[in-house]
Order: C-alpha cells, then sequence, then structure tokens
C-alpha cells in the first residue's frame, strides 16, 4: 500500500516515461522512522523538507502544514499489517511538463513505508569496517546538504564498498575533506573532543545528526565541534561513528589498519534511546 496525494492504493500507477523524479532528479524527500505510530523527530523532518523545497523552489500547497504531513505518515501505517516500527519514505516530486524548466511549480506526493525488525536503537553491527571512496567528490554546495534523488555517487560507493568487501565508505569533498559516509553522518572523538563536520562542508544536514549534536552537548566533560576533518584525522582519532534515523548509531571499528573503540557510541546509544522514551 501506499499513500498516493492523500489516496491510500496499492500502487502509484505514477508514469515514469513522463515524471520529473524519474527523468530530472526534480525530486525531494525524507526517510522518516516511525516507532508505535508516533513519528520520530516529526518537527525536525518536517521542516527540513519545507526548506528543500524551497530551496528548489517548488509551490508548497497552503494545506501543507506539519499536523497535515504527519497525518498522511500515520494514515498510511495505519493500512498495513501491524508492526512496530516502520521504515517510511516520504518523497515530494514537480508534476509538470517542461524539460529543465517545468511549466509550473505545482508538486504532488507519494508516501511508501517498510517494516522495520527493530524498535529502539541498538549499537549495529560488532565489527564494520570503512574506506574512503575516491571515484567522485561531493561539492561544498547548499544543494548538498538536501535530500534529492540525485544519488549517483552514494550508488557507485555503494557498489566499491561491496566489491571490496568494507561494509561503508567516508566520502571527501572538493577540498578533499571527510565530510560523511555513503548514507550516514560522521562523527570523531579523539580525547575528550567530539567533531563532525560542519554542514558548509558539503554534508547531509541529518535529522539524526542533530539529535546527536544536543546529546553530546549535555555530556559533561565533552567538547563538540563542528569542524573540517581530513583523512589524516582519522588516523588519529579513538573513536568513529556514524549516525541515520534509521540505523542511529554506528561505530566504524577499522579504517586500513586502524582499529577503534566503541564505549563512548555505546552510551550515546543509551542516552539516545532514553531521549526517545521521554519525547
Amino acid at each position: 500500500m501506499v499513500n498516493y496525494n492523500g489516496n491510500i492504493q496499492e500502487s502509484s500507477s505514477i508514469s515514469i516515461e513522463n515524471n520529473r523524479g524519474f527523468l530530472f532528479g526534480d525530486s525531494v524527500f525524507e526517510t522518516i522512522k516511525v516507532m508505535d505510530n508516533k513519528v520520530l523527530f516529526l518537527e525536525d523532518h518536517y521542516f527540513r523538507l519545507m526548506a528543500s523545497m524551497r530551496i528548489c523552489r517548488m509551490e508548497i500547497p497552503m494545506n501543507f502544514t506539519m499536523e497535515y504531513f504527519e497525518s498522511q505518515i500515520v494514515t498510511l501505517i495505519s493500512s498495513l499489517e501491524k508492526n512496530n516500527s516502520y521504515r517510511v519514505r516520504f518523497s515530494v516530486y514537480r508534476e509538470s511538463e517542461g524539460f529543465y524548466l517545468p511549466k509550473s511549480r505545482n508538486v504532488q506526493f507519494i508516501v511508501t513505508a517498510s517494516p522495520l525488525s527493530s524498535d529502539l536503537y541498538s549499537i549495529g553491527k560488532e565489527n564494520y569496517e570503512v574506506e574512503l571512496y575516491k571515484d567522485f567528490y561531493i561539492q561544498k554546495q547548499l544543494l548538498s546538504a538536501l535530500k534529492t534523488n540525485n544519488k549517483m555517487l552514494q550508488i557507485t560507493g555503494s557498489i566499491f564498498a561491496s566489491e571490496n568487501g568494507y561494509d561503508n565508505c567516508l566520502v571527501l569533498n572538493d577540498e578533499k575533506n571527510v565530510v560523511e559516509a555513503l548514507q550516514s553522518n560522521l562523527f570523531m572523538k579523539t580525547g575528550n573532543v567530539v567533531v563532525t563536520p560542519p554542514v558548509s562542508d558539503g554534508c547531509l544536514n541529518g535529522i539524526m545528526r542533530k539529535q546527536v549534536l544536543e546529546i553530546l552537548k549535555k555530556i559533561e566533560g565533552i567538547e563538540v565541534n563542528e569542524i573540517s576533518i581530513s583523512p589524516f584525522d582519522l588516523q588519529k582519532a579513538d573513536e568513529l561513528f556514524l549516525t541515520n534515523v534509521i540505523s542511529g548509531i554506528q561505530p566504524i571499528t577499522k579504517y586500513r589498519k586502524k582499529e577503534y573503540t566503541t564505549e563512548f557510541a555505546s552510551e550515546v546509544v543509551k542516552r539516545l534511546n532514553a531521549k526517545i522514551r521521554l519525547s
């Protein structure tokens, strides 16, 4: 079942040969976790979607309030077989004729969902090895911070990781600084200092990134900075971990010959789950 422009139906039956999201990547989306019929981090997802639509010069419908956004997700979940948690994708695309220049800015949306096996967050794979992906680079520009349909770098990087036996890859920007992983934001702990690349470096403006930053700033004795990370910094770190709204926190255990501990990441996961329980 899908939610297509507010209608729950078996499929969207979208004609892709005329769809701008398919033809030109003229689409933005949110990946959302729903637990016990509750949209986690609702406000953050909604405002990021609205900002993405404005940046991409899409027409935001008058009824597209946060309450409407939430109701479209919950309505779809209610139509599915009972499960405690779901991965939801809320996609918005421009519905218009035209080539690079659309003839209108009107949008349509489609919401899809798939069940998740776990509810609260837990530490991911015990062994998790990464490598740098250097075939393509992220540009330091505002579009890089958005979730759009242009994910060719992430696709080719995922294939590279799979072919070479890595669990993930770290991605560089055009200044050769490390900005993120293929589907996650990056955090690095060295001593009592935790850093993550600033959004201005080209990383995704991640929802879980924001939650983790808020948690870190409340941990006594920890200094938190948003600064650029060079590949050389990775070798000096005590811990590296990745964040996104579906998996939560995934510690990196190995990069090249360097192995990392995971104790701090485990503590952050505990605090993240406590925050969700209280919200």
